[in-house]
């Protein structure tokens, strides 16, 4: 075994070494409060089958209902900060990389010249805490849109700016 340093291929994808810009963290508010409505909405369904499991079965009654609430309680509150910590960007001059995931990763490079056209979008909960998402859409048919959400409302208009700039730049 030697004492040679890794090469940059083992290196991960995420962290600071690759020098991604993090989202806001108020972004990870914003993942909970989705993945609780979610919660939510499951934990009804889960409540409404076990209520049938024990009329029609003779099933204990919260046998499904206790396990499974304790399940969605952790994916609610802990799965959306560490989806969080994996979720950063990094603009340059003729490219958007967006590096993403938790269990399934995804690093996406989007060339300046590939890009159609660009949004900005805004749902409920993220203009509660002035958070917007910049959806890049490329040509092509195949992943033809890469979304980055949880950016400053203002970092995200000025990253479209940007981008919007240097595509006129090549086009003239």
């Amino acid at each position: 075994m030697t004492d040679e340093p890794q090469s940059a291929a083992a290196e991960p994808l995420w962290g600071e070494a690759e020098g991604l810009t993090a989202v806001e963290p108020n972004y990870r508010w914003v993942m909970t409060i989705n993945a609780g409505i979610l919660g939510l909405i499951l934990l009804v369904g889960v409540a409404v089958a076990d209520f049938v499991l024990a009329e029609k079965l003779g099933w204990q009654q919260g046998s499904l209902l206790g396990p499974l609430a304790l399940i969605i309680l952790y994916l609610v509150f802990a799965i959306p900060g560490r989806r969080w910590l994996r979720l950063g960007y990094d603009l340059s001059e003729d490219r958007l990389r967006v590096a993403r995931g938790y269990l399934w990763r995804r690093d996406t490079i989007v060339p300046f010249g590939r890009i159609q056209h660009i949004d900005v979008d805004q749902g409920l909960i993220d203009r509660g805490f002035d958070l917007a998402t910049l959806i890049v859409h490329t040509a092509g048919t195949h992943n033809s849109t890469v979304s980055l959400p949880g950016l400053d409302e203002t970092r995200a208009a000025e990253m479209r700016e940007a981008i919007r700039a240097h595509i006129k730049r090549e086009t003239l």
